[in-house]
């Protein structure tokens, strides 16, 4: 019996030295998140946003009417929203596995605010369409909504409804200071990191092409960098 157990007595003392010496998780805390299988390989950046006009967006409001100009404008190489009429701009292109690169941030003359960057948007224009939003809420950045139903699976014991709210305490900067999200969508994982810091995550998304939304929610915001990667393939 010694010799049989032995070998697996090394094993796991070998095991438990090897975790021991692994730097810890920068998952949320109650994270379901559990790791594909293979590296994602990234393909070249793609600008969403120009920085000149609005060239591969369209618009839609919940008066049914389609003209960005009425919410949306492009001042300085800033794009900004009014925030009125409610509604969002969505890419034309659709996009699955990517990394998303959002800069953001409120005027302080105009105070705090609301919008969202929709994710995986698919059906009919509606508002709100169906899809997975990365808040932007002040103060909420982090906090995952779930649109009609999408089909995702989040931390339970921090979900209320359709909101998954934030691990930590908000980390956004000072109004008029620039925020940036880092949001990765890698097959049904999808992580969202606020400056620098992972706030949420969810797993079993439905894995579908969509188009990616900004909102357009009642209160001024303003869009310095919509930047994609591509995730195209996997190592």
């Amino acid at each position: 019996m010694i010799w049989i157990w032995l070998p697996l007595l090394l094993v796991t003392s070998v095991i438990a030295a090897m975790e021991g010496s692994m730097p810890s998780s920068s998952a949320a805390p109650g994270s379901t998140i559990v790791p594909s299988i293979g590296s994602p390989v990234f393909g070249k950046p793609i600008r969403l946003f120009n920085g000149k006009d609005l060239t591969g967006w369209t618009a839609f409001f919940q008066d049914k009417s389609t003209d960005p100009a009425q919410a949306w404008s492009v001042q300085d190489e800033i794009l900004v929203c009014n925030g009125r009429p409610i509604g969002y701009l969505q890419t034309e292109l659709q996009y699955e596995n990517y990394e998303l690169i959002v800069e953001w941030r409120f005027d302080p003359k105009k105070g705090a605010g609301n919008s969202g960057v929709l994710l995986r948007i698919k059906g009919e224009p509606n508002v709100w369409p169906n899809s997975i939003e990365a808040q932007l809420h002040s103060r909420n950045a982090g906090d995952i909504w779930n649109i009609g139903a999408f089909p995702m699976k989040a931390d339970q014991e921090r979900t209320k409804g359709r909101r998954t709210i934030k691990a930590y305490e908000t980390n956004e900067r000072p109004l008029g200071e620039w925020n940036r999200y880092r949001i990765r969508l890698d097959r049904g994982n999808l992580t969202l990191e606020v400056n620098g810091l992972i706030q949420n995550e969810a797993v079993e998304c439905e894995q579908v092409p969509g188009r990616i939304g900004l909102q357009s929610e009642g209160a001024a915001i303003e869009f310095k960098t919509v930047e994609l990667r591509p995730i195209i393939a996997w190592k």
